[in-house]
């Protein structure tokens, strides 16, 4: 309870991360204990698990009351909910499918999933009470649209149509309305999870995507390259030095300034000390 002096469930973890604010929490007793969530958090309202069994299932997953561990040894096992539900051989293939649909929203924007390669396991999750932030997505080079890869899959056409809701004052109820579940809709705005999050690689601005693009289509050479920061202006955002390892984004915060929660939103200029 609050009465514990531990200092360890106060402190604000790596997961936290656009979920949770790291700033708006109460001093005394009760500080990291009692804590409020950032700007876009979203907690899952639940969706039932049964349907997606069903389509696991016409997809090749062989159930637990017929599995023989003999005949397939390094067959993905399959959890949905947290109960072992049957397993499958060919795991990236269902994970990508099941990704699009989610994407299409033929299944609930809500499901998370999450693909343990290490351990083969595939874990999908339809419960509530999970928090969930939205990302943009970035194009992979699998793609159906034929979009390049390490692009956003928000384009001027998505900006255009949310503009012409605003030009035009559509309400949610119009037939031409877009707004943000026509982008979740498109695909270009996927929701995770703190579980899934671990399996995504996640840029912090358009701009540095953009940069990474360019570097790794001018290839290794690029490596060695270091940024000049002579003519750096002193009001430009510190960015983080290009990793070079880095295979590819999967997708890209919104806004950084999406990490905080109400409160320490509405404070001017929250990263300059006093």
């Amino acid at each position: 309870g609050r009465d514990g002096k531990l200092a360890k469930p106060r402190q604000l973890h790596n997961t936290h991360w656009g979920l949770v604010c790291p700033a708006e929490t109460p001093e005394g007793q009760a500080c990291g204990l009692v804590k409020n969530l950032s700007l876009m958090c979203y907690v899952s309202v639940g969706s039932p698990a049964e349907p997606i069994k069903d389509f696991m299932v016409q997809r090749n997953m062989e159930v637990l009351e017929e599995y023989e561990p003999g005949a397939s040894p390094d067959a993905t096992k399959i959890f949905i909910n947290g109960t072992w539900v049957g397993v499958h051989s060919q795991p990236a293939h269902l994970v990508t499918l099941v990704q699009e649909l989610r994407r299409r929203c033929i299944i609930s924007h809500e499901v998370s999933l999450v693909r343990d390669i290490r351990d083969r396991e595939f874990k999908i999750f339809s419960d509530a009470g999970r928090v969930m932030r939205p990302l943009f997505v970035v194009n992979t080079p699998d793609n159906e649209t034929g979009a390049e890869e390490g692009t956003l899959a928000l384009t001027k056409e998505h900006c255009r149509r949310l503009e012409d809701d605003a030009k035009y004052s559509r309400k949610k109820d119009d037939e031409d309305y877009f707004g943000w579940d026509g982008l979740q809709n498109s695909g270009v705005i996927e929701y995770l999870d703190a579980e899934e999050e671990e399996t995504a690689m996640i840029c912090m601005t358009p701009e540095d995507l953009e940069d990474f693009r360019q570097r790794k289509m001018r290839g290794k050479d690029a490596k060695d390259e270091e940024p000049e920061d002579d003519g750096r202006s002193l009001n430009a955002r510190v960015k983080t030095r290009i990793n070079p390892d880095i295979h590819m984004y999967t997708h890209c915060e919104i806004h950084p300034a999406m990490l905080l929660g109400i409160c320490a939103s509405i404070i001017p200029f929250p990263d300059h000390n006093q």
